[in-house]
Formats: C-alpha cells, structure tokens, sequence
C-alpha cells in the first residue's frame, strides 16, 4: 500500500523540502568571495597600533620614524580622523536614562580597554604597514581601572566617563503583580546567583573591510564582511557627510558572523576615513589576536534570583537581579543595553505565573564591548529559570519533567501575555514537553543512571525549556531612533529566456537564504527550483532592508519574497490569459508552463509569455503593459515578535576524579513555525547547539585585575572540537504565525538558547549524590573538582 499524498507531492512543491543549498559546491570548490580574497588596483593595506594598556591618559604620540619609512603613506591618530567623521554614541531613545560616552574611530586623548586601536598605518603591504606600528612611541599615563562588576558598582571608585556620577549606563525594573505578598505567602522558595563568563564569536573569517573612496565620482564602495549592508550604508553616509547615494556596501560571502558583525567597530570606520584622507582603496583584515581583544564579547552577567512556589509546586512568582558588564562603551547603533534588556523579559518565559519583579543594572568597565550575539540574552534567562525550575523540583521531590508539565502555559491558551510584558501568539510547551520524553526514552535514561551510579559512575540527565525572539518589528530598534529596518525588500522579474532573477535585502551567512528564498519563489510561481536565482547583499542592486539577524531571514525575508512572487505570478497570468484568450482564473503555472487549471494541459511556456512581453508587444492587445518585475516590501504588523519555543535535554557523565565532563547524547523539540527546509532547520539547531555547548562546557574570555586578557589565542582559548560533541537528536513541532502567509517564525538562535542551561541541570543532577552544585557557566574541570571539595 502506497503511503497518501502530501503536500509534496504537488508539482515544483520546495516549502517543506530538503534542498541543498545552492552556494554549497562553490564554496567547497573554494570559490568562494570573501572580502579578505579581494585585490583592487592601487590598494593599500591598513594597520593599527594597540593600547597596551586597559585605562590610560595618551600623553604624546611621536610618529615621525614610521611615517618615514619606505612604502608607508599616511599614519592617522585620533584627531586626524576626527575632522572627517562625526562622533556616534550607542543609546537608544526607548531606554530611557542610559548614558554612553560619544566614540570617534581613534581615541584624541584616553584609551579604556587594553587592545584598543590608537593609531592607523597605511602601507604598501601589511607586512610594512606593521613594521611601521613598532616605530611608533606614545606616552600614557596610567589611570585608575575598573576590572569587574564588583568594582564597577563600588561608591567613590574609579570612573571609566569622566563627568558621570558612577559606572552605570542604564538601569531598569520590571514590576508586575505582588511579587512580596507571593513570596511571604509561598510554601517553598528556592533561591540562586548565577555567573556567566564572557565569550566571544571565533568566526571562522575575521572582521574584513575594504574601503575604496573614489573623490573624483565622489562615490564611497565599501566591500565589508557585515550581516547588515543597508544599516553600514546609512551610517557610512551620515559620519562622513557622504549623499546616502553615492555610498556603496556589498557584503558577498561571509565567514561566520553569529550577531558579531552588525556593530559598528572603531578600525571599520577607521578604515572608511583612511580610504577617504588617501583617495585610495584601503584593506584591513583583523588577525586573530586582534580579532580577541576587539570584536565584541558577550554574556558578562551575573544574576540573583528567586522563585515562590506553593505546596503543590505551581509557580508563584519570581524576583531577579541582573548585573551585566559591558566593556567602556555602549555599542553603536544596537547598543549593548539589548542583551540585559531580553534576560530579565525572557527569564519565566514559559511558565504560568503572574507576579514579577526584575532589576537589571548594566555597567561599564575597562573592557572590550559586550553586545548583540547569536541568541541574544536567551542562555542567561533560560539558564537562570530552569535552574530554579529544577531547584524546585529537587525541593518538592518532583521529578523536572512533572514540574515543568505542571507549570508550562498550556498550549490551548494562547494568546497569552507574559508578566514581564512580551505577548505570544501561539507557542507549544506541552507537546514539545511530551515529545522530548518519549524521544530520550527518559525512564530508561533514569534507570541506567541509577544503575551505573551503583559502580561509581555519574551521569546527570539535564532538561531545559525555552522561547526565543524572532521577526522583530520596528518595536525592536525603529521605535528607539535606530536607523535599523524591520522591513524587507524583493524585486523579482521573468527574465527574457524565461528564468527568475530575485533580488532580495535579507542576506546570506552559509546559513542557506539563498536556499530557502529560491525554494518559495520556485514554489510559488510554479517552476524549477534551478531556474531561480538569488542576489543579495549589495546596497547598489537589492533592495533597501534590514538583512539578516534575530532570525528574520524566513520570517520576514521569506514572507517578502512569497508576496513579491504571488505579484508576478498574477502579471505572468494576466499576460497569459490575453495571448490564449482565456479566463486568468482557468490558468496555473507548473514546471515552468502555463496549463489549464482543471485538466493541467499545457498551453504554452512561461519562456513564450516572456519572449512576447520583452520583444513582440506589439502582438498584444492595444494597452497592454507587460509588468513583469515586481517591486515589493514586507514589515511585519500584528504581533511585535514572533516568538518560537522548544525544550532541550541531554545526557552526560561527570569523572568526578578529573571534573572531565562528557556529553553523550543531545536532544531537541523545536518549534519554528513553518518549516521550509528542514535539512537546513535542524543543520542550523545542531550548529546553534553547539555554539551553546562551547559556552556552556569551554569558551571564557579571561581577564587579570589589570584588563589585561589572558588568554587571547587559540592556544588558550578553547572552542568546542568535533569529537567533545554528542550525537544531536532533533524533531519538529510546527505552529505557524497567523501573522504571515508563509508562516514561518525562525529558527537560527534556538539550538543556543537552551543547551548551556541544560547541560547546567544535567552536571547538577549527576552531582547529586555528593550534595555539590554548580553555579557558574562554562563549567570548567577545576569548578567540579571545587564543587566536589577535591581541588
């Protein structure tokens, strides 16, 4: 017996197909175009001189030597760029009272971070460019540093702004329903502090820029390794009073970015004024030292938190005090304010509960900034919850699944409105919940822990819960001054042989846009995926858009280029049904041919209608204009997020002689709406999966109580390997957004949002027997054997 029909089964049906991406064999042949492959005719290269210290007064800069030297061009300091470029400041108008210092490309006169670029050299080569920087002498004065959170806070301590009162840059309460009256009424109230080390991207391409500013066109092309064209554009053109038109951004393959290359870094526009002074192109490529102590780091915080509960374990309420550090500055123009801002929104997330009361304190210190990074603020909440989630039950002698289907908001009673504000349309706890324990088969994952432990080997079996922010609308950045689109542009056009070219804003990381853009306008329009092509990333060509971050790219990119595709389908169908004299509601496009509706006969191909419309209209009722590209664009409206959710679990075992900790088996329930790919979905879950392992298990940027960071390389710095990673186990649960017709929610940041947090609840459940718990992420060997008293 055959098996029945699916949706696709129907002709050219690719949402809901696995495809490989269309890129994949370019970039294997080593074909790829990364900005740091590109040579322009008379380029140079650029360098930049770092400050050895983390706080200083500069009290001279003697250049003389290294602009003397052959095949050097230019060496620029702080003030030399400043004549060129406008300061920016990285605040955003919705956060009210949060403070940052105006940033310039080279400091004038203090540096705040060890690593912090002072001077640029402008050379022939990188190799002179760099023996130049070591002729350089400056002379600094040392000031005083603000090394940690602790000290950031301490009254009458070192100030990193001078003028401001304190090291504080933003501060804000969330207050909802009577958080005291459930906490002196609960019958249990379990309590934690949690740390969470900084870490930053390691993208497998660093930061590269190649500016070329041409001042007889007076036209500025940027080649930049960036996720967001459009918004380097904007802000290329207002800090160096450049017309918006005449300023070029093409982003063409990109290494890696994971949030890291949104920002707006100091040597980026450094290098941008360079080009500008030479009237040449200039390159600068991060090496990865540099790439350390100047790309921005994430999830520097520390939490206090409690949860009420009442005798039955229903939670009551939840209190929580977010301490996160953010390095000198706030980052510009998303600020670093964001990642704080979604903990405390996002901490409880899943849960029913009513009564809430959050502070979160943002801080400055002597370090690089911390900012927007893949899952922004989702490890720290959903770290922080479950780990009280699983106190709790601990506490009541519940097992964590029972606690979690007692408590999760069920999934018949959407909408529902979170007590710390955010609105959720649709989400899936309990059939996820109910999937990933049949998936782990967790009784008998229970049973050989038991067993095992009786010889003397721990394993911990950890769960963890999560909702994830997807498909932000102007609610996200606009509302705040940000020139951040929310909205996306197509233009797509039947091309004269017959093909469709799809011109589109959001952009490609190797995460598959193009895959998942062709796929929809293959299946929408009624053709060979093959005969689709995708181009992205060039401000000159695409469309102006917000690109590819905060998993919008099927959301919102994807919804854009299903509507732009409906339109052409209808102009191809109007032309269509002119030529054949037929009622354009009796005609369909498969494979690329016009058909009947009922019968599915072919009448003629797409490639004729086209070869009319471009060269014989004359042939076309008197008229009749061939509108065959269409320009179209899509913000989302309704709900201000499209929020997604899913559970995570694992298993592990913990050497309690070593603290060596090894994960055996990881597992996912995800809900991202609809599904356009799933070969592509679950490539990216176990990707984000991994990334949250690294965090959770190795990844630390650590620093001395002079700012100086210690372990800067990849000889020090570790990164999760291939064979420290578990088998990962995925399965879909699908709730599309009514917001949109594709119904696609994302899926980029889910697999990091949840696996630190898990892996947290398993290390701690194999450690039960000894009494010993572990607070603070990533969980080294020497944290265990602390825990365990045996270091």
């Amino acid at each position: 017996m055959s098996a029945p029909l699916t949706s696709l089964d129907r002709p050219n049906s690719y949402i809901g197909r696995s495809v490989p991406r269309p890129n994949a064999k370019r970039l294997l042949a080593g074909r790829g175009r990364y900005v740091s492959d590109l040579r322009l005719p008379r380029m140079l290269y650029a360098a930049f001189l770092r400050s050895p210290h983390a706080h200083a007064k500069i009290i001279s800069i003697d250049a003389g030597r290294a602009s003397a030297l052959e095949g050097v061009h230019l060496v620029a300091t702080g003030a030399d760029l400043a004549k060129i470029c406008s300061p920016w400041t990285g605040t955003l108008d919705h956060f009210k009272g949060m403070i940052s210092a105006p940033q310039l490309p080279l400091p004038l006169d203090r540096v705040v971070w060890a690593g912090q670029a002072v001077v640029a050299v402008v050379a022939e080569s990188r190799a002179i460019a760099e023996d130049a920087l070591e002729l350089i002498e400056i002379d600094y004065e040392d000031l005083p540093i603000v090394a940690d959170i602790d000290s950031a806070r301490e009254g009458g301590g070192p100030l990193i702004n001078p003028g401001s009162a304190n090291n504080v840059c933003f501060r804000s309460q969330l207050d909802n329903g009577s958080v005291d009256d459930a906490f002196a009424h609960a019958a249990h109230v379990v309590e934690e502090e949690l740390s969470f080390g900084r870490h930053t991207a390691v993208t497998l391409e660093p930061r590269a820029i190649v500016s070329d500013y041409d001042p007889s066109a007076e036209m500025l092309t940027v080649h930049h390794a960036t996720q967001t064209p459009y918004q380097f554009q904007d802000l290329y053109s207002r800090h160096f009073g450049i017309p918006e038109a005449r300023v070029r951004v093409i982003a063409t393959d990109i290494g890696g970015s994971f949030g890291m290359k949104l920002h707006v870094y100091h040597e980026d526009m450094a290098v941008v004024g360079l080009s500008i002074l030479l009237g040449r192109p200039v390159k600068y490529v991060a090496d990865r030292i540099e790439s350390f102590v100047s790309d921005i780091h994430a999830r520097d915080h520390r939490v206090r938190a409690r949860m009420a509960l009442d005798a039955k374990g229903e939670i009551l309420a939840m209190d929580v005090l977010d301490l996160t550090a953010i390095g000198a500055f706030s980052t510009y123009p998303r600020t670093s304010v964001v990642e704080g801002n979604q903990v405390i929104r996002l901490i409880g997330a899943p849960y029913r509960f009513k009564n809430y009361h959050a502070t979160l304190e943002v801080l400055f210190q002597n370090k690089v900034q911390t900012s927007q990074y893949r899952a922004v603020g989702h490890p720290i909440a959903c770290a922080v919850t479950e780990r009280l989630v699983d106190m709790a039950a601990a506490k009541l002698g519940l097992d964590p699944f029972a606690i979690r289907a007692q408590n999760v908001i069920a999934d018949d009673a959407y909408p529902q409105t979170s007590p710390t504000g955010y609105r959720f349309e649709a989400l899936s706890h309990q059939a996820c919940l109910k999937r990933l324990h049949e998936m782990m088969d967790y009784d008998g994952l229970r049973a050989e822990q038991a067993e095992l432990r009786k010889g003397g080997i721990y394993r911990g079996i950890g769960i963890a819960a999560f909702v994830e922010i997807t498909n932000p609308s102007p609610a996200f950045y606009g509302v705040g001054g940000a020139r951040i689109s929310s909205q996306d542009g197509a233009i797509i056009s039947l091309t004269p042989s017959g093909e469709v070219r799809c011109l589109i804003s959001v952009t490609e990381q190797g995460q598959g846009t193009e895959a998942i853009i062709s796929q929809i306008v293959a299946d929408q329009l009624g053709l060979a995926q093959e005969h689709v092509k995708v181009i992205t990333g060039d401000t000159e060509v695409t469309p102006h858009g917000g690109a590819t971050w905060a998993c919008r790219g099927a959301g919102i990119g994807g919804e854009t280029a299903l509507q732009a595709t409906r339109a052409l389908r209808r102009n191809i169908l109007e032309i269509a049904a002119l030529i054949l004299q037929e009622q354009q509601s009796a005609l369909d496009i498969i494979d690329g041919e016009v058909v009947d509706a009922g019968t599915r006969n072919q009448r003629m191909p797409i490639s004729e209608i086209a070869r009319i419309a471009y060269f014989r209209s004359d042939t076309l009722p008197p008229g009749t204009q061939a509108q065959l590209t269409v320009s179209h664009h899509f913000a989302p409206q309704g709900y201000p997020f499209a929020f997604t959710n899913g559970i995570q679990g694992c298993s592990l075992e913990v050497d309690v002689e070593t603290g060596f900790i090894k994960m055996l088996k990881h597992f996912i329930v995800e809900d991202c709406g609809r599904v356009i790919n799933p070969m592509l979905v679950d490539e990216q879950l176990r990707g984000g999966i991994v990334q949250g392992l690294g965090a959770a298990l190795f990844e630390e940027c650590r620093y001395s109580e002079t700012g100086q960071l210690v372990n800067g390389s990849l000889a020090d710095y570790l990164v999760p390997m291939p064979m420290e990673m578990p088998d990962i186990v995925i399965a879909h649960v699908e709730t599309p957004t009514a917001d949109t017709e594709l119904g696609a929610k994302g899926c980029g940041e889910a697999g990091t949002a949840a696996a630190s947090a898990c892996v947290l609840n398993a290390v701690n459940d194999a450690l039960t027997p000894f009494d010993a718990t572990i607070n603070s992420i990533p969980i080294t060997p020497t944290k265990i054997l602390k825990a365990l008293k045996r270091f």
